[in-house]
């Protein structure tokens, strides 16, 4: 910690080859009154020859309770600071009696006066040498540590980035790493079969688990707009419509008025203008009705074969405008987007969203990895290829996709299928979601020993927030 007064020095190893005790790491601050602590004040060795027998005005001063409770004798003590290339302490090393004969043990705290000498020049200057190659291998450990952190800060942040662009699918990517990272472990487990010398290291499975994180990072590519794009028109298109139906109302009311003027000036019978009145319903009945179809249309559901009928019935229908043009109740593109058979979202769009595993393999190979996690925009890269070769981005076969790819392609379908934060479906059963599963495998789209494996596990229920349907499910 760079402010002082929060500096602790924590004792983290021990080696005492004459007595046997119960240790447990401790820590204490740094400050002057412990010799560990003077030293990684002041950055100086300290040889004491007798820490029961200090100087009156010695800063520092020796805890006796170590001794005292293990039935020791600590006499004379050598401290060297751990250094960092800038200079900074990073660590203490302490050496607790120096022995006249290194096979003799101090089995009680009489032995000590006998066996124990104080450190010469010689073992300060191995200490000194000792202490500046711990420096730099504990610094080397502790930036380690540090980028390991950095990149974990980064892979979360990173989530956290996706997950704010759309935030009907937040935490996606954590139930997908979950998932992945708990298949692959269940996998490894299998010792038959064509996964059975399937093995995998720490870093395996981190980078693993990194892919899974990121594995939709590119969407941040792909339009807002169309990420959470829940029906077939975004709001202000429907705006739109309502509008302009308003208007053609609107305008057919007031042409019903000025032909009611001009005939009642003409003198026509009341049954005449009773009929314009029953034709100006109709109208109404007729926009509003169309109004009504093509809400329900817009909603992201199977459009049948009457609904889509009805629309192209309304886009052939007109109004004039104030400057005497004549439009279409609806445009080209608004049919377009209301004719999608399936979902929310047109042909286009779809292949803007597909965009983004593009996107998340080239922003991801920008990253130096370093060798353990060299294959991270791979794995990500290729989670939705499918074994017969209709996947994308690269319509990669079987033999071409990463096992890892392969187990995350389960993860994300299943995740999808079952998430309840969805707002435009509902989440579906753990039953019937393992049946699509089986269906995905039919089609030759996802491995079918690796979902069996998914099953037979039930790598559902370890994830993190679980609720009691998939822990219970059967």
């Amino acid at each position: 910690d760079p402010d002082p007064l929060r500096r602790t020095l924590r004792f983290k190893l021990t080696q005492n080859d004459s007595v046997e005790f119960d240790w447990r790491e401790f820590s204490v601050p740094v400050s002057s009154r412990s010799m560990s602590g003077y030293v990684a004040l002041h950055k100086c060795p300290l040889n004491i020859s007798d820490v029961y027998d200090l100087p009156p005005r010695s800063p520092f001063g020796f805890d006796p309770s170590f001794d005292a409770k293990i039935g020791y004798r600590t006499k004379s003590m050598l401290c060297a600071p751990l250094l960092s290339r800038a200079g900074d302490v990073i660590g203490v090393i302490q050496l607790i009696n120096k022995k006249r004969d290194v096979e003799r043990r101090i089995t009680k705290a009489a032995d000590a006066d006998d066996i124990v000498v104080p450190f010469d020049e010689r073992s300060e200057e191995l200490l000194m040498t000792l202490a500046s190659q711990a420096g730099i291998a504990l610094e080397n450990a502790i930036l380690y540590a540090e980028i390991q952190r950095m990149l974990e800060g980064f892979v979360r942040a990173s989530v956290e980035a996706i997950e704010q662009r759309d935030p009907t699918t937040s935490g996606h990517s954590r139930r997908v790493a979950e998932l992945t990272v708990g298949l692959a472990q269940a996998v490894e487990r299998v010792d038959t079969g064509s996964f059975g010398n399937v093995t995998w290291t720490k870093d395996d499975l981190r980078e693993l688990e990194y892919a899974s994180l990121l594995h939709d990072f590119g969407k941040i590519g792909v339009r807002e707009e169309v990420l959470v794009k829940a029906k077939k028109l975004f709001s202000h298109e429907l705006e739109a419509i309502r509008m302009r139906f308003d208007f053609a109302l609107r305008s057919a009311e007031a042409d019903t008025l000025r032909r009611k003027i001009h005939m009642i000036e003409k003198g026509a019978k009341k049954e005449d203008l009773d009929a314009l009145d029953e034709e100006l319903t109709a109208r109404r009945n007729e926009i509003e009705s169309g109004y009504e179809a093509i809400v329900a249309a817009n909603e992201p559901t199977v459009l049948k074969g009457g609904d889509f009928a009805r629309i192209e019935t309304i886009a052939r229908e007109t109004y004039t405008t104030y400057g005497g043009l004549t439009r279409p109740l609806l445009t080209a593109e608004e049919v377009r987007c209301l004719s999608v058979a399936r979902g929310s979202l047109t042909p286009s769009e779809i292949d803007e969203i597909r965009s983004h595993v593009t996107h998340t393999f080239e922003f991801l190979s920008q990253i130096p990895w370093g060798k353990q996690f060299r294959r991270v925009a791979e794995i990500a890269g290729s989670h939705h290829e499918r074994l017969n070769g209709t996947g994308y981005p690269k319509r990669l076969r079987a033999e071409e996709i990463p096992l890892q790819s392969k187990m995350m392609s389960i993860a994300d379908i299943f995740d999808a299928l079952t998430a309840s934060d969805r707002p435009y479906k509902r989440a579906v059963p753990i039953e019937k979601a393992l049946d699509i599963l089986g269906f995905e495998v039919k089609d030759q789209h996802v491995d079918g020993d690796l979902v069996k494996i998914f099953i037979e596990a039930r790598i559902w229920e370890s994830l993190t927030d679980a609720p009691k349907s998939m822990r219970s499910s059967g």
